[in-house]
């Protein structure tokens, strides 16, 4: 029963990793958007994606820890 309780609850952690697919893939079509209405900025674009790549992933590690807390905990 315990178990059973346990995968649910780990189930429902993952839910959090479609909203992660969601936000990369809106950083980067916000990038593309951007690059294609000023290319002179470029650099500093791609720096801000990157960022918030890196920002929207942090979501997807902090899902896994709370995933292998719950199996493993």
């Amino acid at each position: 029963m315990i178990q059973a309780l346990k995968y649910i609850g780990a189930g429902s952690a993952l839910i959090a990793l479609a909203g992660v697919g969601l936000g990369i893939g809106v950083v980067f079509g916000s990038l593309i958007q951007s690059l294609s209405r000023n290319p002179l900025m470029a650099k500093q674009l791609v720096g801000y994606a990157l960022l918030g790549f890196a920002l929207v992933e942090s979501i997807a590690l902090f899902t896994l820890l709370v995933l292998f807390l719950i199996l493993f905990g």
